[in-house]
């Protein structure tokens, strides 16, 4: 198992430079059997991860590119007559594979988006009477830029706590960006790139991993401090105080799903660390990507500039560990 992860980790460190925290976070919420939402500007690299990823991993790959003039049957599929047989029969969308990249998923309309989280909430898709399940592996690596709005369908809080982790880029430093650049040059200049791809492992081997993340050891002191992360969320003025005017800062917390997703993420970080155990320093390391779209700020906080890292970051240094 060691040696899976090891190997998962080198090869997506390879394919994405200048990202270490996007590949770790990536693995966790794979390992903890979720969905992950990638958020940044362009270019920098959210498609390739969620490729380099696929190609390590022996299963199917499905990238949809959602746009305003999506159906939701574009990505579920449908119900096609047949006039051989006079029948209607059933085509297989996209969303049926294993690892499927929803590619600027605020471009489509809400019709659309509830397609894709029914199935990632309930791991199947209903077409007319019948329901169909979806793979064992399936995840869901789904893309949006925060700097364009003309033309997009933002996502509602409810749908967005569907996703197990939000994970937050930024541009890479100028020395990953160097590297970047050379090595994108020799890979065009010698053509190189599909022939680097390999396969590390296959399905069965990541549901291992998942089940194996599962059993390991959390102490009861770990269980209270994940709940009282999220309770304080939703009860942020017993950490940080009211406002002048004596309103909150967080208007609404995380919800039990948040609870959950805690849990099963800082499970899979104590994996990725070699462990057999968890500690609240798995807890603290997947707070932020965990919580930070399962809250709501309050307009005093937007006002004072304080973003949702900004604030969980200030539980988090509140709550004491039991």
């Amino acid at each position: 198992m060691e040696s899976v992860i090891e190997k998962l980790k080198d090869h997506l460190n390879h394919a994405v430079i200048g990202q270490p925290d996007l590949t770790n976070e990536l693995l966790v919420a794979l390992i903890a059997n979720g969905h992950v939402l990638l958020e940044g500007p362009p270019g920098i690299a959210k498609t390739t991860a969620a490729k380099a990823l696929a190609s390590a991993i022996d299963s199917r790959f499905q990238r949809i590119q959602f746009t305003p003039d999506l159906l939701p049957g574009d990505v579920t599929g449908s119900d096609i007559y047949q006039q051989e047989t006079g029948q209607f029969s059933f085509v297989p969308g996209p969303i049926m594979n294993d690892i499927v990249l929803a590619d600027e998923i605020n471009r489509a309309p809400a019709k659309v988006q509830s397609a894709l989280l029914e199935a990632m909430g309930e791991r199947q898709v209903t077409v007319g009477n019948n329901s169909y399940p979806l793979s064992a592996l399936f995840f869901v690596i789904a893309t949006q830029t925060p700097i364009e709005q003309e033309g997009t369908y933002p996502l509602p809080e409810a749908q967005l706590d569907r996703f197990m982790m939000k994970i937050n880029l930024g541009y890479p430093s100028a020395e990953s960006e160097l590297e970047v650049l050379r090595m994108v040059r020799q890979q065009d200049l010698h053509k190189t790139f599909s022939s680097s791809i390999q396969t590390i492992c296959t399905p069965a081997d990541i549901l291992a991993l998942q089940q194996k993340a599962l059993s390991l050891y959390m102490s009861e002191s770990v269980e209270h401090y994940i709940v009282q992360l999220v309770m304080a969320t939703r009860h942020p003025e017993h950490y940080l105080g009211d406002t002048a005017n004596g309103n909150s800062l967080i208007d609404f917390g995380a919800s039990p799903r948040g609870t959950l997703a805690l849990d099963r993420c800082a499970r899979a970080n104590a994996l990725l660390q070699g462990r057999d155990f968890v500690t609240p320093d798995d807890v603290r390391q997947v707070a932020l990507p965990v919580l930070r779209h399962r809250i709501i700020t309050s307009f005093e906080a937007q006002a004072a500039g304080l973003s949702e890292d900004e604030l969980l970051n200030r539980l988090i240094s509140h709550v004491p560990a039991l």
